[in-house]
């Protein structure tokens, strides 16, 4: 009697995404190797290949040095290691303020070379144009507001955003053209509690938060972070697990075993 293949697991798309809005929290978390998008897969909506990378796996100290190619490399391998999560990869530094043409063809590139379902670009209301230019050729587009780690320079620092009235107005209106241009979700960061429930509430398109309170349609942080794999990390971090202990334990146990001649064992050896 032969047993029909199994279904494969559909991969949620951008509109499937878009329609959670009000009807369940999004989870997301980051992803930037294949290890790490096969384990998170079967549990989030969301696979965000964040150009964190360029701190998290490369040691450096902000996000402005990662490139198109980067992100390519490591969107690609998040894809091919996933089957249902939404994949959707950061736009770096330098690839996209330009011009909407420069922005089209560096986001063209990473979604034919990478084959995940959108884009995510930081920027409001100046990066209207671009947006629409974008979304009216094909290209989905997450929009990033609020604290911009590659606008960590003229922000003066990593700081929450909304701090008194004149930040909350031009962020909800940053919000609010967001959506008009074409995006189909935001992403808020450090952003005050209050503003971001009234971002959410104002705009029909989904909001992803970290660091912006409850409020918020879904919630995304960096999996290393949630992980404990950092000893340090931002005041909206909690940590689920303590993955830095763990590894500095089989490390020990490891490097006593070849100290002490106990591995490879007999079993772990070849012979004729």
């Amino acid at each position: 009697m032969s047993t029909a293949p199994a279904t494969a697991p559909k991969r949620l798309t951008v509109p499937g995404l878009v329609a959670m809005k009000g009807q369940q929290p999004i989870v997301v978390l980051t992803a930037y190797t294949a290890p790490m998008a096969e384990i998170l897969d079967t549990q989030v909506d969301v696979l965000l290949v964040g150009d964190s990378l360029g701190m998290v796996l490369y040691g450096e100290d902000s996000t402005l040095g990662v490139t198109v190619g980067d992100m390519i490399r490591h969107g690609r391998a998040v894809v091919r290691a996933s089957k249902r999560a939404c994949v959707i990869v950061d736009m770096p530094f330098g690839s996209y303020q330009g011009s909407p043409a420069q922005a089209f063809e560096a986001c063209a590139a990473v979604m034919k070379e990478t084959g995940c379902a959108a884009v995510k670009l930081e920027g409001g209301t100046e990066m209207a144009e671009t947006v629409w230019f974008l979304s009216q050729r094909g290209i989905p587009v997450m929009s990033h507001i609020g604290l911009m780690p590659q606008h960590v320079h003229r922000m003066g620092g990593y700081k929450w955003q909304g701090r008194d009235e004149a930040q909350a107005t031009q962020l909800l209106e940053s919000a609010k053209i967001m959506e008009q241009a074409g995006a189909f979700a935001l992403l808020l960061e450090g952003i005050e509690a209050g503003l971001a429930e009234d971002i959410t509430r104002t705009v029909s398109i989904p909001t992803i938060g970290i660091g912006a309170g409850v409020g918020c349609d879904g919630q995304v942080l960096v999996t290393e972070d949630m992980a404990g794999l950092f000893t340090h990390g931002p005041k909206f971090v909690r940590k689920y697990g303590d993955l830095r202990q763990h590894l500095e334990q089989a490390v020990s146990a490891y490097a006593a075993d070849v100290r002490g001649r106990a591995f490879p064992s007999e079993s772990e050896t070849y012979r004729r």
